[in-house]
């Protein structure tokens, strides 16, 4: 029965979504089939990449000054209920001193997270990008990094002494050691200039990755921008 029950629901929310999506989204092949079930979300919190970056950066502001004004968040649940249209993308790293959402003083529904140890782009955190660009429409997309990354730091101790982590952490050094070995040798702090370098090269790679992502840019619908979190100060720098 509950096999049943499951097949039964995802029939249903592949024929709400395909009712859901909008008539302007993107023209990708397939994204008829693939919208927000919940229904109606509210408005979006910024109208454009250019307003996103400005709260962010408020946000920001707020949160090293101690002042965040973030309210309970009990209407704001109920609300999200019924759909959701986050304004900006963030792909950060996993590391627990990153609170996305509390970093940037927002309330949940108007930041679409990816977070990966690293953060940097694989098919599965492509693919949600796509989702969020495509399906709710978010105009900003931040890759964030942060000061003291332990991945990064992995991948620049890889370069340096071909030393390797055991189990499934290898496939994160091996991603960010094209960053490390780009940065290996440059003037100032071998670590930052890698965790600078590894948040560019994801930057430059997602629109020539993802062509939904690139159709975004290209429409004047999307940005995709660069940042650093500073674990010490709690600012965000945008590169």
């Amino acid at each position: 029965m509950r096999q049943e029950s499951s097949r039964t629901d995802r029939r249903s929310f592949l024929a709400r979504s395909a009712a859901g999506i909008a008539a302007g989204a993107l023209a990708v092949p397939g994204l008829t089939a693939v919208a927000d079930a919940a229904g109606a979300a509210p408005p979006p919190t910024a109208a454009d990449a250019k307003s996103g970056l400005e709260r962010l950066l408020a946000g920001n502001a707020r949160f090293v000054a101690g002042h965040p004004i973030c309210a309970p968040l009990t209407k704001r649940r109920a609300a999200l209920a019924h759909g959701q249209s986050p304004y900006a993308i963030v792909l950060s790293c996993s590391d627990s001193r990153v609170p996305v959402e509390t970093v940037f003083d927002e309330e949940p529904g108007n930041i679409f997270g990816i977070r990966i140890a690293g953060n940097f782009l694989d098919d599965n955190g492509i693919g949600s990008i796509e989702y969020s660009v495509a399906v709710l429409k978010s105009t900003l997309i931040v890759v964030m990094g942060h000061s003291e990354c332990g991945a990064v730091k992995a991948a620049v101790e890889n370069v340096n002494s071909g030393a390797m982590p055991p189990g499934h952490i290898a496939g994160l050094v091996r991603a960010i050691a094209p960053a490390a070995k780009e940065s290996q040798g440059h003037a100032g702090n071998w670590l930052h200039n890698a965790i600078v370098q590894n948040v560019r090269e994801n930057v430059a790679a997602l629109p020539h990755r993802s062509a939904i992502v690139a159709e975004a840019v290209h429409g004047g619908k999307l940005r995709v921008v660069g940042a650093l979190y500073d674990l010490a100060s709690g600012k965000v720098t945008f590169l």
